[in-house]
């Protein structure tokens, strides 16, 4: 059994990416303490990994890098919007 023949398409890298920076995000926002970073920092790589995550779905599931522009950039828009805001809300709210 080779690779190509388990990654048959685009789809199944980015389950796989997607796969992995769940674990990532588990790793950091676990109280295990592999990361070694405050708690602050950790945070905020957790919410820029969760909308990558976004928008990787949006991309790939929902086939958004093939939309028309006006579409996708809605779409991106979104994507950076919500992070702003999120990182706003979290550092001052």
């Amino acid at each position: 059994m080779s690779v190509s023949s388990i990654v048959r398409s685009n789809a199944t890298l980015i389950w796989l990416l997607l796969s992995a920076l769940t674990v990532v995000s588990w790793l950091l926002g676990s109280d295990f303490g592999f990361s070694g970073l405050g708690h602050v920092t950790v945070s905020l790589i957790v919410i820029a990994v969760a909308l990558f995550k976004v928008r990787m779905i949006g991309m790939y599931f929902m086939e958004l890098r093939d939309a028309p522009l006006e579409l996708r950039g809605l779409f991106e828009g979104y994507c950076l919007t919500l992070f702003v805001l999120m990182v706003g809300m979290f550092l001052f709210g």
